[in-house]
């Protein structure tokens, strides 16, 4: 007994030991001293404990660069699935050249983080810092905002958003654009047409893809002449996906153009509108597309299109997931199909390419309900380790959704 009392004891202040360094630590963030703030940060940087999120968030706006961006990329590791440091694919990350830590984080997609509240003390501090001196951190803060935001926002964040769109840092127009895209922010809409003709063709280009996400009808006439305008090439592409993510019926005609076209981006984002558009002409065509074309992100596309159009295509979606460059564009199908496929999907835990098990572990997590968990409990004894933590986060990410 008396063993187990002194365990006991210890145990009790272990926990209370951590707790007074915590605490000790969210005090020195407030340190004058900047030596004692960052050294704060780093330890909270390092235990991860969720509760400091808000007290970090000030730091965000130090007036020490170095504590700024130590700060900004502390509150993204919160809420990242993996850390992005390695040049390596991770879950459905890739390190990008010349690309952020956020930055990367935001262009992996939601499935890239949890998600977690964001106190709006978090929120208001990096809207703050997109207009800090340094553009690093800039940068950082408006993609950091971006990776973790969950819709909606408040209204003052909102026009934030919004007036960042006429920032004199092109880069910042231009994450802001693709901020608000992710987040479906449809006030944007008139602003974003207009950007769509901003000096700097990156910001346009993110503009229009923006009016697409946010599915603006009325930017169908600006983006229609965009598409003319371009024709091929990436301002083709980007003008006819934001086209097909609208899929107004009036855009029918020019998807079923460019179904053939000789640019696979211009054909993808052509059965994409097709399928969206709710429009079954095409069927056959797309149906030929789904088996023969020679690129594969557009038989993924036709096949997308088919299930989409009530066809069972789930089984040709769920062949691409053992390449990792095509994981990303199937989670997104999926995500967009949303719960009702999830029955379907689930077949696809017994598959014997690893790879196949452990994406659709991560895309069941994104889609679907506590009722999924008991499928995916299984594969936590998986031969293969990654498929095990593939499963261990699909059910948390269960759990963290509240579904």
């Amino acid at each position: 007994m008396k063993t187990l009392l002194t365990v006991l004891a210890v145990v009790v202040g272990s926990v209370g030991s951590a707790q007074q360094r915590f605490d000790d630590a969210v005090r020195n963030l407030r340190n004058p001293d900047p030596k004692a703030r960052a050294s704060a940060l780093a330890l909270l940087a390092e235990v991860k404990h969720l509760e400091a999120i808000e007290p970090i968030a000030p730091l965000v706006n130090d007036p020490i660069d170095e504590i700024q961006l130590a700060a900004i990329g502390t509150e993204l590791s919160f809420y990242l699935v993996d850390d992005v440091t390695a040049r390596k694919r991770v879950a459905f990350i890739v390190e990008r050249r010349n690309a952020g830590r956020a930055q990367t984080a935001f262009m992996a997609g939601p499935l890239a983080v949890w998600p977690r509240p964001v106190p709006v003390a978090l929120s208001s501090a990096l809207l703050k810092a997109i207009d800090d001196e340094n553009p690093r951190v800039r940068v950082e803060a408006i993609y950091t905002l971006g990776a973790i935001a969950r819709p909606p926002l408040g209204e003052d964040h909102t026009n934030l958003l919004i007036k960042a769109l006429d920032h004199y840092d092109p880069a910042i127009r231009t994450g802001a654009a693709r901020v608000i895209g992710r987040l479906g922010i449809a006030s944007a809409g008139e602003a974003l047409i207009k950007t769509v003709n901003d000096s700097q063709q990156s910001v346009g280009f993110a503009a229009m893809r923006a009016l697409g996400d946010i599915r603006s009808e009325a930017a169908v006439q600006s983006l229609t002449e965009q598409l003319a305008h371009y024709r091929k090439g990436e301002g083709g592409w980007v003008a006819l996906d934001a086209l097909a993510r609208i899929a107004h019926g009036s855009s029918v005609r020019v998807f079923k153009e460019r179904l053939t076209d000789r640019d696979p981006d211009l054909r993808r984002a052509a059965a994409e509108g097709l399928a969206r558009a709710a429009d079954s002409s095409e069927v056959a065509a797309l149906e030929t597309i789904a088996t023969n074309d020679d690129s594969e992100m557009v038989r993924a596309a036709a096949a997308f299109a088919l299930q989409k159009l009530g066809r069972n295509y789930v089984g040709r979606l769920v062949e691409p997931l053992d390449s990792a460059k095509m994981a990303t564009q199937i989670a997104e199908y999926f995500t967009e199909l949303g719960q009702p496929v999830a029955p379907s999907l689930a077949s696809y835990l017994k598959d014997p390419d690893d790879s196949i098990r452990g994406h659709v572990a991560l895309i069941l997590g994104a889609i679907g309900t506590s009722a999924d968990v008991a499928v995916l409990e299984p594969l936590l004894q998986d031969r293969s380790a990654d498929v095990r933590r593939a499963a261990e986060r699909a059910i948390l990410r269960v759990k963290v959704r509240g579904v």
